[in-house]
């Protein structure tokens, strides 16, 4: 671009050899020219409640995902990705880059009585919380579109209703998420086959195919432009329902491990149906090789189904189960095929790496997230820090409320209601089975340092005692 300029600006008989010259450049060298001047497409689909080990790529052998073992076999499987353990908090981590602590938004947006309910029942309140994600906040769809995206959100928002709803967030596109007062949106239950309502679809339509219809409507749409589509599916949450026909093959087919459900198996086949009809449709629209494909869970999966392979507990708890889910990155040419990455990450470090993939504008403050770009060229320069997550909640799972901090291999749990501090290390022992908090002493001391440091930065909200309930009543476990 800069030597056609330069060439214009040659006056006289020069000209049309400058302009010549410009020509035989851009034909020559179309591919790079077009690589420095076309931000990448960007696809990002979340599952809501899918297990650390629901997924053929992280080592289940039941269930069925090709669409998304080949993704992994296609680009890199993060072994070591962390999100909040409940899914609003996810949500605004990732719509923000800053820790769920820091937006205050730390379990999930449900309504106000749930809430005073757990309160009347436990020595220890929980903090409020706010009524949804703020418009001050700066997203990561305002970023994007502010730097020429078209931008979507197909699927589940729950991160406030009314004017904080994602239309008011950056998003251009809006479709499908919970809340049934707005055109063209879904419910989150509607009946016992996840069909969608006749105003909405076909009669009948799987939930998980209406949404991945849409999606490959607005690519079609925006194939000539740089877009962002945010697919944050509403599956495999409970209640598991799966479409007909899969639910049947998994009802016959052996080797079903313990707790393990055909309507899981089914829900979770559909979703991966799903990412396999968007890869075909990057690939039709000639796409793949200039999109940036990034899938993860909210949170892990749930303790009843024993979706999170060899971890500890599930959706609602600190421990692994909870907190560690699946990540998948494809993005050719900048992403190796079949890498594995051990690094500990979190879900917060999407925001500045895809505002820094799209060339976007990051604020100035405030963001938590650390770029992943290092790591998906692997050249270094990653920096040791540390993962932090809060919930100052009783979770709706039986978890108990507490903070958690992850630093090399050594993971501290807090836990508010009892006031104990439990150490493991994840390298010898990722079940997390043996509490060393008594024999590493030292070790359980500075990490306890660190998270109150932590949580004085992010000015994360605490718990109080309650001033109805005498101190003498048991605390739940």
């Amino acid at each position: 671009m800069n030597r056609r300029h330069r060439g214009l600006e040659i006056g006289g008989g020069h000209a049309w050899w400058s302009l010549l010259l410009g020509v035989i450049l851009a034909l020559s060298l179309p591919a790079i020219a077009a690589e420095e001047t076309t931000p990448p497409n960007i696809v990002l689909i979340l599952a809501d409640d899918l297990g650390y080990g629901d997924l053929g790529s992280y080592g289940n052998r039941w269930h069925e995902t090709p669409a998304l073992d080949r993704l992994a076999r296609e680009g890199m499987r993060f072994t070591d990705a962390y999100a909040c353990p409940n899914c609003s908090p996810s949500r605004s981590a990732l719509m923000t880059g800053k820790s769920s602590a820091r937006t205050g938004i730390t379990f999930p947006l449900l309504p106000q009585v749930r809430v005073e309910k757990r309160n009347a029942e436990h020595v220890l309140q929980e903090p409020p919380l706010p009524p949804g994600l703020p418009l001050e906040e700066w997203t990561l769809a305002e970023a994007l579109k502010a730097n020429g995206y078209a931008t979507a959100i197909i699927g589940k928002w729950h991160l406030g209703r009314a004017e904080l709803l994602p239309a008011e967030q950056g998003f251009e596109i809006v479709f499908g998420i919970d809340d049934a007062e707005l055109p063209g949106s879904i419910r989150r239950w509607f009946g016992p086959d996840y069909g969608i309502p006749v105003a909405d679809g076909v009669p009948g339509e799987y939930m998980t195919d209406r949404l991945t219809r849409e999606a490959e409507h607005f690519l079609e749409a925006n194939h000539q432009r740089p877009f962002f589509l945010y697919l944050p599916h509403y599956a495999p949450h409970s209640r598991h329902v799966g479409k007909p026909a899969a639910e049947a093959h998994f009802k016959t087919k052996p080797g079903r491990p313990e707790r393990a459900t055909p309507e899981l198996a089914a829900m979770i086949s559909g979703l991966d149906d799903s990412v396999g009809r968007i890869l075909r449709k990057l690939e039709e629209l000639g796409l793949t090789k200039n999109t940036l494909v990034i899938f993860l869970s909210d949170n892990g999966g749930l303790l009843e189904t024993r979706s999170n392979g060899a971890l500890r507990a599930g959706k609602g708890w600190l421990y692994e189960g909870g907190v560690r889910v699946p990540m998948i990155v494809k993005w050719p040419g900048k992403v190796a095929a079949a890498s594995v990455i051990g690094t500990p990450v979190i879900i917060e470090d999407l925001y500045p790496t895809l505002v820094k993939v799209a060339r976007g504008r990051m604020p100035t403050s405030g963001v938590d997230g650390v770029s992943l770009l290092p790591l998906f060229s692997q050249s270094g320069g990653w920096p040791s820090r540390a993962i932090c997550i809060h919930m100052p909640h009783y979770s709706d799972q039986r978890g108990f409320p507490g903070t958690m901090i992850r630093e090399d291999d050594w993971k501290l749990i807090e836990n508010f209601d009892t006031g104990r501090s439990e150490l493991f290390n994840l390298r010898t022992d990722p079940a997390e089975a043996h509490d060393l908090a008594g024999t590493q002493a030292a070790v359980a001391a500075k990490l306890r340092a660190q998270l109150n440091s932590w949580r004085k930065n992010v000015g994360a909200r605490i718990m109080t005692p309650s001033a109805e309930i005498p101190a003498a009543r048991p605390r739940s476990r």
